[in-house]
């Protein structure tokens, strides 16, 4: 009888657990609907921005005699100090999502390691901030409490520091590294590269049809545009990520429930084989003694 209460204990617990992940599933699909939302909103006008400055990246290289003085369109394949700024979540249960994300930063650290570059880590999140700790990698900055709930605000606090630092030519490249929301059951991770900005193919019958600015006036309004495409990308990265993180933990949790519940299955079955044992040894023990009588 030991063995069928020591079952019974085990169901009711497993039965507990899989209460607690069923709520948390409602409570993530609950947020997933909000940040679904707001992500969806933003993706449009990110999409179209950085479309733009790309486009005027490559006009810039291509097409300008000279080129320009601003360091965010020159192009700079060995850069000796590289950024990257990355987020993960601030809570665990979400599966793979942060571990993704943390992969994708070592291989990047990795590939300009190799050609004898400087990586800084920049980190938004508390489990991608806790990894590199562990494996006594210095992170510049630390952004604790910010990709659970993005501002632009804070967007522009976690970026500033690594766009002033790259006007001050203390760092050549500045990367941007996030897990992104695809869909309900999908995440996706995206690599920008913030400075310099990347191009894209512009043919010459399209330069007339992109914005002319004033000679005058050309450094500053550009510059000034830049910092706004940079901000606005941070921004974008802490709704896109929440999102994928709702995505991320809905799925872990739906997972967990599922499983809990084939457990409980099994330890069911398990349970009426321990209890149909015990009846028959009974049985057997009152017949053997009937017999002995």
């Amino acid at each position: 009888m030991a063995n069928l209460k020591d079952i019974k204990r085990n169901i009711a617990s497993v039965k507990n657990t899989q209460k607690t992940t069923r709520a948390m599933k409602l409570v993530s699909t609950a947020k997933l609907r909000r940040a679904e939302e707001v992500a969806k909103r933003s993706r449009e006008y990110a999409v179209k921005l950085n479309k733009m400055m790309n486009e005027i990246s490559e006009k810039i290289n291509k097409f300008k005699a000279g080129g320009t003085t601003l360091k965010f369109f020159a192009k700079n394949d060995n850069p000796k100090v590289v950024d990257i700024i990355f987020v993960t979540s601030d809570k665990g249960l979400c599966g793979g999502f942060n571990i993704q994300t943390i992969k994708k930063v070592r291989t990047i650290m990795d590939e300009y390691e190799a050609k004898g570059s400087t990586v800084r880590l920049r980190a938004v999140g508390r489990k991608g901030l806790d990894f590199f700790n562990f494996q006594n990698r210095e992170v510049l900055e630390k952004y604790v409490g910010v990709s659970a709930a993005p501002s632009y605000e804070k967007a522009v606090e976690v970026v500033n520091g690594a766009v002033d630092d790259f006007v001050e030519e203390k760092t050549n490249k500045i990367i941007l590294v996030h897990n992104g929301y695809k869909n309900m059951i999908t995440q996706e991770l995206k690599t920008v590269s913030l400075s310099p900005i990347d191009s894209v193919e512009v043919s010459e019958d399209k330069v007339s049809s992109m914005i002319e600015i004033e000679a005058e006036d050309e450094e500053k309004v550009l510059e000034e545009l830049v910092r706004k495409y940079i901000e606005y990308n941070m921004y974008y990265s802490l709704i896109d990520s929440l999102a994928a993180e709702h995505s991320a933990r809905m799925q872990a949790m739906d997972n967990a429930t599922n499983n809990a519940k084939e457990r409980v299955d099994q330890l069911t079955i398990a349970y009426n084989k321990a209890r149909q044992e015990a009846i028959t040894t009974e049985l057997i023990e009152i017949i053997s003694g009937m017999e002995a009588l």
